[in-house]
C-alpha cells in the first residue's frame, strides 16, 4: 500500500469512521466503563491491543480458511488474544483488571472487533491490517478516554482519578484536581444517563468540526474557481 493510503486509514480510523463517534459499535463498554479517563483509557488500549493482532493473525491465514468458517475462527482468533490481555492485566494491573471486570472477556464480542477482521483485515495484507487494526482501536480509546474525561470533570471535579490501579500508589500525585475539595460532584455525569449525555455531545461536536471544515474547503474551492475565471 502507498503512503497516501496509510495516511487514509488512520483517518478513517481516528475520525471518519470512528467506532464510538460514527459508527456508534461497542456501546455497551463505551458507555458502562467511561466514568473516568483511566477506566475508559484502560479498556480502550486493551481493545486496541487485540484489534492490532486479531486484524494481523486474520490476514496471515485468510488464504486458508474456508468461507463458511471464517467467522468461528475469527472469533477463536479474538479469544486467544483477548485471554492474553486479561492474563497480563491481571498480573500487572490487577487492581484496575478488577474495576474493569465482565468488559475485559467481553472484547471477544465487540462488534468493533470483529467487523474489522470481517471487512478490512480478511481482504488485505497484514501490515495494512494492523495499521487499521491500530488506528480503530486508537480511535475509540481516544472516544473512551474523552467521555470519561467529560464525566469525570463534571462528576468528580478531577482528571486521572484512580490513575494508581494502573500505574501504583506512587502514581496518586498525577490526578489533577479542578474543582474545590469540597465539590459535591454532579452525580449524573458518572451515572449511566451522563454517558448518553456526554456521547451526544461529543457527537454534536464532531459533526460541527466536520460541517465547519467542509464549509471552509467549499469557500476555497469557490474563492479559486472565481479566481481562474478572472485570470
Amino acid at each position: 500500500m502507498s503512503t497516501v493510503s496509510y495516511s487514509e486509514i488512520a483517518k478513517n480510523g481516528l475520525w471518519h469512521q470512528n467506532a464510538g463517534l460514527v459508527m456508534l459499535l461497542g456501546l455497551c463498554p463505551l458507555l458502562a466503563v467511561s466514568s473516568t479517563v483511566v477506566n475508559g483509557l484502560g479498556l480502550g488500549l486493551a481493545t486496541a491491543l487485540v484489534m492490532t493482532f486479531s486484524n494481523a493473525a486474520v490476514s496471515f491465514v485468510r488464504s486458508w480458511v474456508p468461507q463458511e468458517a471464517r467467522i468461528p475462527v475469527y472469533i477463536i482468533i479474538i479469544s486467544v488474544l483477548v485471554t492474553i490481555i486479561q492474563l497480563v492485566m491481571n498480573a500487572y494491573m490487577q487492581a484496575l483488571y478488577v474495576v474493569l471486570g465482565i468488559f475485559v472477556p467481553l472484547i471477544v464480542v465487540n462488534c468493533t472487533v470483529l467487523g474489522r477482521a470481517e471487512t478490512f483485515a480478511s481482504k488485505n495484507a497484514v501490515f495494512p491490517s494492523m495499521v487499521d487494526g491500530l488506528m480503530v482501536g486508537l480511535g475509540l480509546s481516544l472516544t473512551l478516554g474523552g467521555l470519561g474525561a467529560l464525566r469525570e470533570i463534571f462528576g468528580k471535579g478531577t482528571l486521572f482519578s484512580g490513575i494508581e490501579l494502573a500505574l501504583g500508589e506512587g502514581a496518586k500525585s498525577m490526578v489533577i484536581h479542578l474543582a474545590p475539595a469540597d465539590y459535591p460532584g454532579f452525580l449524573l455525569a458518572i451515572l449511566p444517563p451522563g454517558a448518553f449525555f456526554g456521547l451526544g455531545l461529543m457527537i454534536a461536536g464532531k459533526n460541527w468540526l466536520d460541517e465547519r471544515s467542509s464549509r471552509k474547503k467549499q469557500a476555497i474551492a469557490a474563492g479559486g474557481a472565481v479566481a481562474h475565471q478572472a485570470s
